[in-house]
């Protein structure tokens, strides 16, 4: 079985993931649909789970555009990563988890925008398409959205590395080796970190709608867990 060495470089993108086996075929992404400053205990067992299991890398996603440019940069400079795990509760405000299905079954169009998706704002301005394409070609989506159970988690990060085949939830899942093309290391250089500037008026009053709702719905589990506690 092809393994390669990742690159000087890599993981080329920062965020809020772990670096675990290089050599692994899965990486595991998880929605963070509450604030950054305070991460589930949920989301941590996740994500620690998946390194100890065996995975490449294993993070958050909480954006449908920046969030996504980043999972597609790290992915791509590592040819050994064959499989993501998109798991955890869905954001009602930028529905990345729905934007990062929608990409790997549509694409994006002439504006780097990802097609059929109801996400507010699904640019990918900051990646090559050579990147989004690559992306799409290396790599295949396991679809464990809404879903946050770890030792579910860990059986779908085990299925992916096994030499045989191996069922998990209907997917036929086995480490078919390195993706056979050299790594792409490019890290995002031009940020748009504020997309709504450079969509229509119609988007950004959509945008703006979507962001209230998920200040609120925010506010609502920020007091949930107060009360609980």
């Amino acid at each position: 079985m092809l393994k390669v060495k990742p690159p000087d470089g890599y993981p080329p993108e920062e965020g809020r993931y772990l670096r675990g086996n290089d050599l692994s075929p899965v990486a595991v992404c998880a929605i963070l649909n509450t604030y950054d400053f305070k991460i589930p205990q949920r989301i941590t067992d996740i994500v620690r789970v998946s390194i100890e299991t065996g995975a490449a890398l294993a993070g958050t996603l909480q954006t449908e555009n920046i969030g996504i440019e980043k999972i597609i940069a790290n992915v791509v400079a590592n040819p050994n990563i064959r499989y993501l795990v998109l798991c955890a509760v869905e954001s009602p405000g930028h529905l990345c988890g729905e934007a990062l299905i929608s990409l790997m079954e549509y694409g994006v169009d002439e504006k780097k925008k990802i097609i059929d998706t109801e996400a507010p704002t699904p640019y990918l301005y900051n990646t090559p398409i050579e990147s989004i394409e690559r992306f799409r070609k290396q790599v295949k989506l396991i679809n464990l959205l809404n879903e946050g159970n770890p030792e579910e988690i860990k059986k779908a990060v085990w299925a992916c590395y096994q030499e045989e085949q191996t069922e998990f939830r209907g997917y036929l899942l086995h480490d078919p080796g390195a993706y056979p093309e050299p790594p792409i290391v490019k890290p995002i250089t031009w940020r748009i970190t504020e997309p709504w500037k450079v969509v229509t008026k119609e988007e950004e009053r959509r945008l703006k709608e979507v962001m209230e709702r998920a200040e609120a719905a925010g506010k609502k589990e920020s007091r949930t867990r107060r009360e609980d506690g």
